[in-house]
């Protein structure tokens, strides 16, 4: 399918690797020019090679830190403006909340809220103005279906939730459509990191740690970053304008509810 962004000016964040990288991929093939965007630069350079060995499309990179208002003027400094901007971050450590300051909340809820909401102000004027635009967070399925210990992350994306249900009523008038991807359990460096962890944690091995999480699952399997890439493509191609204000969860059916 052609999805009609050929040309299209997109920003993805943190994606140096895992799903950020696979929606910049997804969007570089489309024929999107886009801007990576990590904070280490090293990986973050190794990726935009690899997306301008797929095209179409092409890939620059700027090394930054989005929660920053420095690290943010230095992305729009070099790329002013954006048809398409992808926010991606990863999400705050698991824990008590008993053990949590103000200092630690504050950390998560700028990472995982404040940050997305900043770049989204600092497009979504232009976009309106033009005709056109795409906005999509990914956020977590914890959202939804609640995890105990994940308080961070679902307190912080919640509210990055309920002010872009808010915010994509405004817009979508004006062409640009704001949504959000709910990811469950991906195949991810970061998820394979998660299981060593527990496994150190249970004294259990690594195999039967991931083992158990599989067969609880309703797909007996994780999902593939590109299934969450291309999904995030569709979103942000000429075929979606008409979803809005959406949050899409992508988990394999493991959540039981209806709605």
């Amino acid at each position: 399918m052609d999805l009609g962004i050929q040309g299209k000016r997109a920003l993805v964040c943190g994606a140096s690797a895992g799903l950020g990288f696979a929606c910049a991929q997804a969007l570089v093939q489309a024929g999107a020019h886009v801007v990576i965007v990590a904070r280490t630069e090293g990986p973050l350079v190794d990726a935009a090679e690899r997306l301008n060995a797929t095209g179409p499309g092409r890939a620059d990179w700027v090394t930054a830190d989005v929660t920053t208002d420095v690290g943010r003027a230095r992305i729009f400094t070099q790329h002013p403006d954006f048809d398409i901007v992808v926010t991606n971050a990863g999400g705050p450590p698991p824990g008590d909340f008993r053990q949590w300051n103000r200092d630690t909340w504050h950390a998560a809820i700028d990472a995982n809220m404040l940050a997305p909401i900043e770049l989204i102000k600092a497009t979504v004027d232009g976009m309106m103005a033009r005709g056109w635009g795409r906005i999509v967070n990914i956020t977590s399925s914890a959202v939804k279906s609640p995890v105990d210990g994940l308080g961070l992350s679902t307190g912080a994306r919640s509210g990055l939730t309920g002010f872009v249900s808010g915010l994509a009523r405004t817009t979508v008038a004006k062409g640009v459509t704001i949504n959000n991807i709910l990811p469950g359990t991906f195949d991810t460096a970061r998820l394979a990191g998660n299981f060593v962890a527990q496994a150190q944690r249970e004294g259990k091995s690594v195999e039967d740690v991931k083992a158990a999480r599989l067969a609880k699952h309703p797909a007996h399997r994780f999902g593939q970053p590109s299934e969450l890439g291309h999904t995030c493509a569709f979103l942000c191609s000429a075929h979606a304008g008409y979803i809005n204000g959406q949050n899409l969860l992508l988990d394999g059916g493991s959540f039981t509810g209806v709605f």
